[in-house]
């Protein structure tokens, strides 16, 4: 095994310390299909050490003021951003998104997590009222739950899993964290940051492995009274059930199977470039991506012409490659997941305009083993098909007509997710009758993904229970108590 010593091996970060394990899985790299990193395998003992660590480090991180606490975060905040190029590398080759999407996006954005929830932390008043006929005063406090169990997912590894750590530390609370074990390298390095910020040994805990060992044995465990998860639905499920016994705080952030809506007086120049998008950044595995685009029917041959050749135009590339707009998917597995889409599609009778078994796509030698495919464009399906009620978390985008306004709403609303919707239209009227009408946590209007930290983030129906932001963020990681004095 001469070359396994060329491997990258992560260590498990407990107590302010790397441990290693006794047991080692593999991690691959997407872009070219070969394993380049070696990832703990941990299970209930090291979830054990991880408890013990957080609750002696509780007393003392809750103890120390707002303030106190904010200086830590920015700290940490600035040496992520002086570490932005390293991270940006990492993450790419890690997740297979490309270089510039990780620099631009994923790694400015975990920097600014920090930053935003050690600001946000120092501005939360209480409530308080009076009863003079009684002679009473009644005011709230809120105090840290104590240890926080975050499980983030592979499709924006550090972005999202320092959104939840921020404001679980903001707060006072102490953290087991445990990332996907496919994209374990980033949060790795963010722990060697720790001690340099002011971060207390203990205070962040970060556990490597996979949901069965690691995470079932975090979910369960009765002295982690919270659990924070993004990621798909039968693992929440899986977490409801192991964490009901002990009646756990659950903030769960699920899929999406996401409607763009395009009536015909949309501004096609704005929507379409941005609707390319909006189906395939970060190769379609954003929970917000458009995955069904509903056209008016008046336009829909227009807008499929003008969408698909700017599709063909969204170059699949090598995530070094500063023009590729796309890299490669995450797994095989994932890809094969996905590819079986396309095929199930096409047995139901429905076109492939572009993309996988349409078009070729051309890749270095050394990258022909990687999980690339092409952006692809499905029509003439029927709103049955799995392909326009599942989450496919790829490339792949179902483009249908439509008649009316009310028509459209339903068939938006008809599966079972509810996480996010787009609607393009110059009629500000429609704009806010749709987006009332829409079963859906976020709508955004002639945009995309442009997002307002203090402002609620979540879902509706199967896309997830709580959600996350400033206030909800703090709510969600504190315990409320209201004490009434008489005087």
């Amino acid at each position: 095994m001469a070359g396994t010593k060329a491997l990258l091996t992560l260590e498990n970060f407990i107590n302010g310390k790397f441990v290693p394990c006794n047991s080692y899985l593999d991690s691959y790299d997407p872009s070219t299909g070969e394993v380049y990193c070696r990832v703990p395998n941990s299970g209930k003992e090291e979830i054990e050490a991880a408890v013990e660590a957080a609750r002696a480090a509780f007393p003392g991180w809750s103890a120390r003021s707002p303030q106190e606490r904010s200086q830590v975060l920015h700290r940490l905040a600035d040496l992520l951003e002086q570490s932005l190029e390293e991270l940006a590398q990492a993450e790419s080759r890690d997740q297979g998104k490309t270089v510039t999407l990780a620099r631009t996006m994923d790694i400015p954005r975990s920097v600014q997590n920090f930053r935003f929830f050690a600001s946000s932390i120092l501005h939360h008043t209480s409530e308080c009222t009076h009863m003079d006929h009684l002679g009473c005063l009644h005011y709230t406090v809120r105090a840290p739950v104590g240890i926080a169990g975050l499980i983030s997912p592979w499709n924006l590894p550090l972005y999202l899993l320092t959104w939840k750590v921020a404001p679980a530390l903001a707060a006072g609370n102490t953290v087991i964290a445990k990332p996907s074990e496919l994209t374990s390298v980033t949060a790795w390095m963010m722990c060697k940051l720790l001690e340099k910020a002011g971060v207390p040994p203990g205070v962040v805990n970060i556990v490597f492995g996979t949901g069965p060992r690691v995470g079932e044995a975090l979910v369960s465990h009765p002295e982690v009274p919270l659990i924070s998860f993004t990621g798909s639905q039968p693992t929440a499920e899986r977490i409801t059930q192991l964490s009901a016994p002990h009646c756990k705080k659950l903030s769960l952030e699920l899929g999406g199977k996401n409607p763009a809506i395009i009536f015909e007086d949309a501004n096609l120049e704005e929507c379409i470039p941005t609707t390319v998008r909006s189906s395939f950044a970060n190769q379609g595995e954003i929970c917000l991506c458009t995955s069904r685009i509903f056209v008016q029917k008046s336009i829909y041959s227009e807008f499929l012409e003008k969408f698909v050749q700017a599709t063909r135009m969204w170059k699949v590339g090598i995530p070094s490659d500063p023009s590729a707009s796309m890299g490669a998917l995450i797994s095989k597995a994932h890809l094969e997941k996905v590819r079986s889409y396309i095929k199930r599609a096409r047995s139901e009778g429905a076109q492939i305009l572009c993309g996988e078994g349409v078009d070729t796509l051309s890749l270095p030698p050394r990258n022909c083993a990687g999980y690339f495919m092409l952006p692809t464009v499905i029509t003439d399906i029927k709103d049955e098909s799995c392909c326009m009620k599942e989450e496919i978390f790829g490339p792949v985008t179902c483009v249908v007509p439509f008649d009316s306004e009310d028509e459209v709403i339903q068939r938006a609303n008809s599966v079972k997710y509810g996480l996010a919707a787009t609607v393009w239209s110059s009629n500000v009227g429609r704009i806010h009758r749709v987006a009332k009408k829409l079963q859906s946590g976020l709508v955004w209007t002639n945009c995309w993904l442009i997002r307002e930290l203090n402002l609620p983030f979540g879902g509706m129906k199967s896309s997830g229970v709580g959600r996350e932001g400033a206030k909800d963020s703090y709510e969600f990681f504190t315990e409320v108590k209201t004490i009434t004095i008489k005087h």
